[in-house]
């Protein structure tokens, strides 16, 4: 058998694997601004947990999640964790955050696993950076997840929209519900068969269809179904996130995919990604610790997809490099014991350096230091060490001098910040 990897799953190596670890870096550079902890869950978690939070009329549970039976625990199906709040909100139950200390804002990174049709932008094994706030239920803290997303989207140079809406709650939104009801039937013919199957058992999924699109522009408008309470609540969301800076636009007929979110819900979608343009997605969902055991809870979080925002960042044209500043090349044995010091103290100097082989010519050496990407190419030999200097050539300029050892860092830094 061959030994190639799984449909749906990645290798990532080099400037891929760069770009995603700088979206990580800058979320948790940020969310660490904003008082967050972290948290780590588990990648494997009771099917249960899934059903009860996520909904099983959701496309995650009815088609998508990589489900086993564990022995060692009394035949308990388990499944892979296809997204991060359920887990998340089972760690906080079962700490006893929700009676001792409800105010908790958490953040978690990680793997999921979802069996989807593998597309560029959507994958099986998928990565998710998330932020979870517990314990308040104020439109400021709407606002604030929203300034927090729309500062990230700035700091990574994304082009990006942002869309928010209110889908009410457990109060107004039978109303909705009904509505999308009537509608659907009034349209069953023009509707898929998934939707036919959703229109008892979630009808607010009917304006998720990727495949209705279009006829979901003439569905009923969620704003137009909303309480006193609801409407209060995101005009102050609105009102708040603008006051922060946050340009957005109001869509009345997004909603979120998910059983468990109430009022405010968004998205974020990233430019150059096609189809899968949808980098940042979540909302608030108030009755969701209280569905899995735990008391009445408010909540709210969003997800990162850290694999899109990597995609989109490349498409902008704004993803790092991983070529190194120099490469190390030493001519003979006592110039290469020189030279591992040498790059020692590069490093420590914050420059990224990559020690060439001292088995090879010169001219090979200095072909495979531009083929790596190499701004600098620092060379050693017997000379050089002799007189406690090294040659410093900029593959870049074709220029090349010599320096004191103790001035190549500051010499390499300067040439490089030109």
């Amino acid at each position: 058998m061959e030994l190639t990897r799984l449909r749906g799953f990645r290798d990532l190596v080099g400037a891929d694997a760069r770009a995603m670890s700088l979206v990580e870096e800058r979320a948790r550079a940020l969310v660490e601004r904003y008082s967050m902890k972290e948290i780590r869950i588990p990648v494997l978690e009771r099917t249960q947990l899934y059903l009860r939070s996520t909904g099983e009329t959701s496309d995650i549970v009815e088609k998508q999640m990589y489900t086993f039976t564990d022995r060692d625990e009394g035949e308990t199906v388990v499944a892979l964790r296809p997204e991060g709040t359920p887990g998340v909100v089972r760690a906080y139950i079962e700490a006893g955050f929700d009676r001792t200390e409800p105010q908790q804002r958490l953040f978690y990174s990680g793997a999921m696993f979802r069996r989807e049709r593998p597309q560029k932008g959507r994958y099986r094994q998928f990565y998710q950076f998330g932020v979870e706030v517990f314990g308040r239920p104020d439109a400021a803290c709407d606002a604030e997840i929203l300034i927090m997303i729309d500062e990230l989207c700035r700091d990574l140079k994304v082009p990006f929209t942002m869309e928010i809406n209110s889908i009410g709650d457990q109060k107004c939104r039978p109303a909705f519900r009904d509505a999308l009801v009537q509608w659907g039937r009034t349209h069953w013919d023009e509707l898929c068969d998934d939707c036919h199957n959703r229109i008892d058992r979630n009808p607010l999924r009917l304006l998720d269809c990727k495949i209705d699109a279009k006829l979901a522009a003439s569905a009923p408008n969620s704003l137009d179904y909303l309480c006193d309470e609801c409407r209060a609540h995101f005009d102050t969301v609105k009102e708040l996130a603008s006051a922060g800076g946050v340009e957005y636009v109001v869509n009345p007929r997004m909603v979120r995919g998910l059983d468990y979110y109430t009022r405010t819900a968004f998205e974020v979608m990233a430019g150059g990604l096609g189809a899968q343009s949808t980098v940042v997605a979540g909302g608030r969902y108030d009755g969701l610790v209280e569905t899995m055991g735990g008391a009445a809870v408010a909540g709210i979080g969003f997800a990162i997809g850290v694999d899109r925002m990597a995609l989109a960042l490349q498409a902008a044209g704004v993803a790092p490099t991983a070529a190194p500043d120099a490469a190390i090349i030493a001519m003979g044995p006592a110039a290469t014991r020189h030279a591992i010091a040498v790059a020692r103290n590069l490093r420590e100097a914050n420059l990224n350096v990559e020690m060439l082989s001292p088995e090879r010519k010169m001219k090979t050496l200095l072909a495979r230091a531009s083929k790596i990407g190499a701004r600098f190419a620092v060379i050693i030999g017997d000379d050089e060490l002799a007189r406690g200097v090294v040659q410093v050539r900029d593959l870049k300029q074709s220029t090349q001098r010599e320096v004191a050892v103790a001035e190549a860092a500051r010499a390499i830094a300067d040439a490089r910040g030109e």
